[in-house]
């Protein structure tokens, strides 16, 4: 133990902590503060020491705490931390008791963890497959095969390696504390820091040590009380199998969560398969963000809030439509106002009410879909409005560009284009595969991608339409049509049409991908087989409405068909930009600005002031450009191709 001082001196010392990212400075603190909340009731009970030594140097690491805290940037909770590091300190130069010292580093550990963000849960379950063969080649030298710290290596180490089997210590440990130990090492001593193995592999360790100790009874039965629900509500997700000990698991939840955590320490993927439903996660994560908010951490609140939608509601926005399109719509209001609330520093108790309201809201929710499971026809019904809605509006792009490049005998475009929505597809296949198997593809930075590329798209639809408008005019089609004789179109449109196709189709296919799976979810295996119909019969109805565009774009005048076709791709780009705007306010990048207005997502129209301003000025940016076209022709076209 004493040779962990050393490893705070090391962070705390300021050319050092200069080198170092903020996320590893702050992790650092966190690593020392679990390392006081485990070892000082061991040395310091009723008010007494019973090893001077060792607590001399409990007191001295608290004093050191405070070094690294200064070191790291200014944030709004800055003071108060270091006022309770403070505290900590004295309380243990008071040789107060070990539980209250432990409780003072644990509240003292998760606010620099909320203060710095620090990620304390891993990205996905981790697979344990490899995780003893890990623990061989880089653990078991000291720690043992069985991890009872009497590997060969052992003897003579100061400190010596921890005993994995000691229950009373490993029960004061977390998953993610064995996690930081594993990547940051302990300087001074025998145990360094892994940081050559991935992040992954780190996990899978942690988990892997935490199992060593732990009799396969206990495993047993923890087995049983996850799959008859009684360790269900203790843990809805990984963070508080990571995060707590089992002593704060059974003092929060009792016995038999314990002995869950045990089981889902051992197997983590057993959670990984019982998520919860999207409803059932956003009322938790409410709650959540009532107790940050009368906590006084707004930012952490409206965080939260935002969560709530991302991570919770907007999977499931598709399905309720199906069955209550009124409440789905004021759901969506109430979550806007809740977001405006926190922002504007509203008093708790107008907060707290509209959280109760959301929540009785979400509860009305929950049973108009089943209580989480979907019947057939709803899992039908939502399978095929999902894909068909998402699928027509990249149809219309495609049809139009690919009927204009037929028309014009341009075939050798095709393959630009062609290219594009192939590139696409492969894009989505491989974001379905990493979004189901290899990462959790969070909501904010699904939103942001959808914002991105639907602004993207949009400003390059306003300039393929502004191109097809120009040559709807008699004078203008006559000069493209002299200059491109013999000859390819031009790279830049080539360009432009293959990435408005990529954009297109991947944009549709990423909410598609992520929509489908929480229906999957939802849906049970009862009503999986309505699922796959539903995508069957959308796929051929998507196929039909393609068809039909392509056919009757060809019969069109060639003067008709470019006004009609860049009028359209014109409309799409306006509804583009209104999804676009709405997609980052969704993420919390755009704040919200409610107005009266009418809400037709479908047109890309919601009534907040900063989206329907962004679709105005792409609209006005459309009228400019089409008067730009008009200027450069004399008369429409009306001969046919």
């Amino acid at each position: 133990m004493k040779k962990i001082i050393l490893a705070v001196l090391l962070f705390s010392a300021p050319g050092v902590a200069a080198g170092q990212s903020v996320e590893t400075r702050a992790q650092t603190i966190v690593h020392l503060l679990d390392y006081i909340s485990v070892d000082y009731p061991e040395f310091v009970k009723g008010g007494k020491v019973l090893d001077e030594a060792e607590y001399q140097e409990q007191l001295e690491f608290s004093s050191q705490v405070v070094a690294p805290l200064q070191s790291l940037p200014d944030v709004a909770e800055k003071q108060e931390l270091l006022a309770k590091a403070q505290t900590l300190k004295a309380k243990i130069t008071e040789k107060a008791a070990g539980k209250q010292v432990s409780r003072l580093a644990n509240e003292l550990r998760w606010d620099v963890i909320r203060a710095y963000d620090i990620a304390v849960v891993p990205k996905t379950a981790p697979d344990l497959s490899q995780a003893a063969a890990i623990y061989t080649t880089a653990c078991a030298g000291c720690h043992g095969v069985e991890g009872r710290g009497d590997g060969p290596l052992a003897q003579g180490l100061d400190p010596a390696p921890s005993n994995f089997h000691d229950q009373e210590r490993m029960a004061s440990r977390s998953v993610y504390g064995l996690y930081n130990t594993i990547s940051l090492g302990v300087a001074g001593t025998a145990m360094r820091g892994f940081g050559e193995l991935s992040e992954n592999d780190r996990w899978a360790l942690a988990f892997y040590v935490a199992s060593l100790g732990v009799p396969q009874s206990e495993v047993n039965e923890g087995k049983r009380a996850w799959e008859t629900g009684e360790a269900r509500d203790a843990f809805p997700d990984l963070s508080n199998v990571v995060t707590l000990s089992a002593n704060e698991v059974t003092e929060r939840y009792g016995e038999n969560a314990a002995l869950g955590q045990d089981y889902l320490i051992a197997e983590p993927r057993a959670l990984a398969a019982t998520k919860p439903s999207p409803i059932a996660f956003a009322r938790a994560k409410l709650d959540e963000a009532l107790a940050a908010y009368r906590s006084g951490n707004a930012d952490l609140a409206r965080q939260l809030a935002i969560t709530v939608y991302l991570e919770g509601f907007e999977l499931i926005e598709a399905s309720l439509d199906n069955v209550d399109f009124n409440l789905r719509v004021e759901i969506e209001r109430e979550m806007m106002l809740l977001r405006n609330s926190i922002g504007s520093g509203a008093p708790s108790a107008e907060v707290e009410s509209r959280i109760a309201q959301l929540d009785e809201l979400l509860a009305r929710a929950e049973k108009r879909l089943g209580a989480g499971s979907l019947s057939p026809t709803t899992a039908f019904v939502s399978s095929l409005i999902i894909l068909l809605r998402e699928g027509v509006e990249a149809i219309l792009v495609l049809a139009a560009i690919i009927a204009f490049v037929v028309k014009t005998g341009r075939r050798d475009a095709l393959p630009w284009v062609h290219a594009g929505w192939i590139a696409a597809l492969i894009l989505g296949a491989f974001t379905w595969f990493a979004a189901t198997y290899l990462i959790d593809v969070s909501g904010a930075n699904r939103e942001l991608t959808e914002g991105i590329t639907g602004l993207v798209a949009a400003a390059m639809l306003i300039y393929v339409g502004y191109w097809l408008h120009g040559k709807s005019y008699a004078q203008a089609w006559s000069r493209f049509i002299r200059e491109q004789v013999g000859a390819a179109l031009s790279k830049g449109t080539l360009a432009a049409m293959a990435l408005v196709s990529f954009l297109a189709v991947y944009r549709e296919i990423f909410e598609i991908v992520l929509f489908y799976q929480p229906l999957w979810v939802q849906a049970a295996p009862s009503g999986r087989g309505s699922v796959v119909a539903g995508i069957g019969v959308a796929a051929i109805l998507l196929a039909a409405i393609g068809f039909a565009i392509f056919k009757y774009s060809v019969r069109l005048p060639i003067g008709r068909f470019f006004a009609v076709t860049s009028l359209l791709i014109a409309l799409l780009a306006v509804v583009f930009a209104g999804h676009g705007i709405a997609a980052l306010q969704e993420a919390g990048v755009i704040d919200v600005n409610p107005v009266r207005f009418v809400s037709l997502p479908l047109l890309g129209i919601y009534p907040t002031a900063k989206s329907l301003a962004a679709q105005a000025f792409v609209l006005a940016l459309v009228v400019f450009t089409f008067w730009l076209a008009r200027r450069e022709g004399v008369k429409p076209i009306e001969s046919k191709v």
